[in-house]
């Protein structure tokens, strides 16, 4: 698995639009990536709206959110638009982004303006994961 202090993974993913994302596009701010098991199911969906409903203060903090799932295009735009989500949700049918940061279950990478992993989030709580983010988010980028 990814730990801190390693340098992301760069990868190129489509999100619910088709729209590609490279990750090395975002350098130069903070990303959260934060990886989910499926689609529209009660965890994933409590974690998704968390972060939509924080989604100003990420902003805020100059952090691009991305959330990333073996889920389809089609799946990902059906549970953005049930849920209102504003930001990318990016498909990896193929599991080789999930295979690259080595995740198994619900699982956040906080990657910091230069391309290394700041934080790494394991077996996340959806509840208060949004909160506990940001709050990192405050701590490392003073």
């Amino acid at each position: 698995m990814v730990r801190e202090k390693d340098l992301a993974p760069d990868f190129t993913l489509s999100d619910q639009d088709g729209v590609e994302h490279t990750l090395s596009a975002y350098r130069g701010q903070w990303v959260l990536l934060y990886f989910y098991p499926k689609d529209d199911t009660p965890g994933c969906t409590k974690e998704a709206c968390t972060i939509r409903d924080s989604l100003p203060s990420f902003t805020g903090a100059k952090a691009a959110v991305f959330g990333v799932s073996a889920d389809s295009v089609e799946s990902h735009k059906k549970f953005s638009e049930k849920y209102g989500l504003p930001f990318p949700l990016l498909a990896d049918e193929k599991k080789e982004v999930i295979g690259k940061y080595g995740v198994a279950s619900r699982t956040s990478f906080l990657i910091a303006p230069d391309g290394t992993v700041k934080k790494v989030y394991e077996k996340v709580n959806p509840d208060v994961h949004a909160a506990e983010v940001l709050a990192d988010l405050k701590t490392f980028a003073v």
